[in-house]
């Protein structure tokens, strides 16, 4: 069959956005019936000028929303959605939404923490919940294994093999709800009194949960590199949380010599350690991914941490602890009585989403999305190169603008939020005080944006700051 679909070549949305929504709508209203073969993303692409990933990523939104069904050597059908009939629900007696914070709706917020969820993929959420809970059964009340589910820890571990080179057993694996959890549950492992070093700046939520904890935090300088390990070797500590893959909020990489000198300096003696936090690892736009750091460990040194609430969505509130084998021993000896804070439902959801093929073709669609965004914003940014550098691209979902000329990073806040835009100043990111005579760098997160909004952003920007070096 032939598909018609009109497409704006200067509308707010791309291309794949436009032919994903009309086929959707098409199936919902039943112009497209049930068990209909569409055309192939080659041919569509033909018809319409387009790319042909471009159909091929429209396709595989259908696919992961439970609209379309891949067969393999036959090509692309119409599935049955008469249940997916959409219709407000019945809120009495009902959790209601939860409203996020209230803004104008000129404001345009470049936060590094959003994440774009117009593009989660209900439809398949849907499909494997109701086919978790399609049977009666009772096991899926239980408490369960404390360290999590053994098949998700598996799935889990052969995703991480994969994906990210982490070399580990399930059993080595313990998931629990929200890294905050686990890094309390760490605390219990380590013992107190540990002197612990984290990179500055760095992620401040993690910084709270230590301070809170008691431990005695050192703040650690970074260079080009990652986390000095000459100032590290300094610190007194004994225990470092590095963000290797991607820190956060600077966006540098850590390279292979710097990794190994992290290594040395944890086998150096017998109670050190490397906390990993490998948050966003999925989303890197040039390149090869960037391994782990725990897949160069040798002598169980590494401690990795994981999420999928940037891959996935905050709210499924699961991330993951690798512990090495002698911290292993420690967990299972004095701490496996805490029961799993993730329910088991809930977990056979994920496992589910991950085993069945879901999971892989989010991330590949999200890529792409967030690619797109990603250069679009380099693009709005290109007009500001004179007057700024720009850092931590190519990864991630944010990038750092550092003012080439003499403002103050309250000076930029303030001359965009005049503008309706929002960006968010490094200085907060510091754990004490940071050098005021730093230049001053702003971060500006695209995720949740839509691509109307980045270019108006960037237009508001470069209206706001053009021209300016007055230092205030």
């Amino acid at each position: 069959m032939e598909l018609m679909i009109p497409l704006k070549s200067k509308g707010s949305k791309s291309m794949y956005e436009q032919i994903y929504e009309y086929m959707k709508e098409e199936i919902r209203r039943g112009s497209l019936a049930e068990g209909v073969r569409l055309p192939s993303t080659r041919v569509l692409a033909e018809n319409l000028k387009v790319s042909r990933s471009t159909t091929q990523m429209a396709y595989d939104q259908l696919v992961a929303e439970g609209y379309v069904e891949a067969v393999p050597h036959k090509g692309y059908f119409v599935l049955r959605i008469e249940e997916l009939a959409e219709a407000e629900p019945e809120l009495t007696g009902a959790f209601m939404p939860e409203r996020e914070e209230e803004q104008e709706e000129s404001v345009i917020d470049f936060s590094p923490r959003g994440i774009d969820l117009t593009h989660f993929p209900y439809n398949a959420w849907r499909k494997v919940t109701r086919n978790t809970l399609v049977e009666d059964k009772k096991d899926m009340f239980l408490t369960g294994s404390p360290q999590g589910e053994p098949a998700l820890r598996e799935a889990i571990r052969g995703y991480l093999h994969g994906a990210r080179g982490v070399n580990c057993r399930a059993e080595q694996i313990i998931i629990g709800a929200g890294n905050e959890y686990l890094l309390m549950l760490l605390y219990q492992i380590l013992g107190p009194g540990q002197v612990i070093a984290m990179e500055n700046p760095t992620y401040k939520q993690a910084y709270r949960v230590f301070d809170s904890l008691g431990y005695e935090i050192v703040p650690v300088e970074m260079d080009s590199w990652g986390m000095d390990v000459k100032a590290l070797k300094n610190s007194r500590a004994d225990i470092a949380y590095v963000m290797p893959s991607h820190q956060y909020p600077t966006g540098v990489v850590m390279p292979v010599v710097r990794r190994q000198e992290l290594l040395q300096w944890a086998g150096s003696k017998g109670n050190r350690f490397l906390i990993e936090d490998d948050y966003d690892s999925e989303f890197r736009y040039k390149g090869k991914p960037i391994p782990a750091l725990q897949g160069l460990d040798k002598t169980g040194k590494v401690i990795y941490m994981g999420t999928f609430s940037k891959s996935i969505a905050p709210a499924i509130r699961v991330g993951y602890l690798v512990l090495p084998q002698t911290l292993l021993g420690i967990y299972q000896e004095k701490l496996k009585f805490y029961a799993s804070t993730v329910s088991r439902i809930d977990q056979n959801i994920i496992y589910q989403f991950l085993t069945e093929g879901y999971y892989e073709r989010h991330l590949n669609r999200m890529r792409a999305i967030y690619k797109g965004k990603h250069d679009l914003l380099l693009g709005q940014l290109k007009k500001l190169e004179e007057d700024f550098e720009i850092h931590g691209e190519n990864a991630g979902l944010h990038v750092l603008l550092t003012s080439k000329k003499r403002r103050t990073e309250k000076w930029l806040v303030e001359k965009a939020a005049q503008k309706g835009v929002k960006v968010y100043g490094l200085s907060s990111y510091f754990i004490h005080d940071h050098d005021s005579s730093r230049p001053a760098t702003v971060l500006l997160g695209y995720a949740k944006l839509s691509e109307g909004q980045i270019k108006k952003g960037g237009e508001l920007l470069w209206e706001a700051w053009q021209g300016q070096n007055v230092l205030l």
